[in-house]
Formats: C-alpha cells, structure tokens, sequence
C-alpha cells in the first residue's frame, strides 16, 4: 500500500511511465482537458484521471473547471527536485569518464 509521503513524492508520480508521458504532453500546451489527454492513451478517462491524481497530489499538475469541463496544467516546478538529483550523478559520471581517459592515456 502506498503512504501519503509516497504519494507526494515526485519520485514516485514520474516513475510511471504513462504519467510521464501525461507530464510531457502537458508541457507541450498550455492546458489540456481530460478528453484531449485520453485521446492519446489506450485507456478509459478513469485510468486517465487515476494518473493525473497522483501527478496532482505531487503537485505536478494543476486543474480547473470551467463548466463541466476540466482542464490541466503543468506546474514543473516540483521537478526541480529531480534536476538536483540527476545533477550529482551526471558530476559523478562525468568524473568517473576523466578518470577512466587518464588511466587508459598512461
């Protein structure tokens, strides 16, 4: 079962991949509505909206209605945490590449 802390994680909402790709079609557009986001996955809108819940609850994305209609955005701020992340491990690639060219150079 997953706990509350798990379910604000970042961490966890991106490592679904159809979460991923609901992240990137929403950074491709301002907003989306739930249709529009459906339409590109083989799925019902209850899937759809199961997975924009737990971007949602990571504070990934954003939603409004207007009328019966609701629609979302992307709010990318929270992935900045996984920028900072990422960044030790490319410095530490990277270092460990120079060290494996100045032992394979001598």
């Amino acid at each position: 079962m997953i706990t509350t802390d798990q379910e604000r994680d970042v961490f966890v909402a991106i490592a679904d991949p159809t979460r991923r790709k609901l992240i990137r079609l929403l950074a491709g557009s301002d907003e989306l509505a739930l249709y529009e986001l459906t339409a590109h996955f083989e799925m019902g809108r209850t899937a759809v909206s199961k997975h924009l819940a737990v971007l949602k609850e990571a504070d990934l994305v954003r939603n409004h209605k207007i009328g019966r209609e609701t629609r979302y955005r992307l709010n990318a701020a929270p992935l900045q945490e996984v920028k900072d992340w990422l960044a030790f491990y490319e410095d530490f690639w990277t270092e460990s590449a120079a060290k494996l060219k100045n032992i394979l150079e001598d």
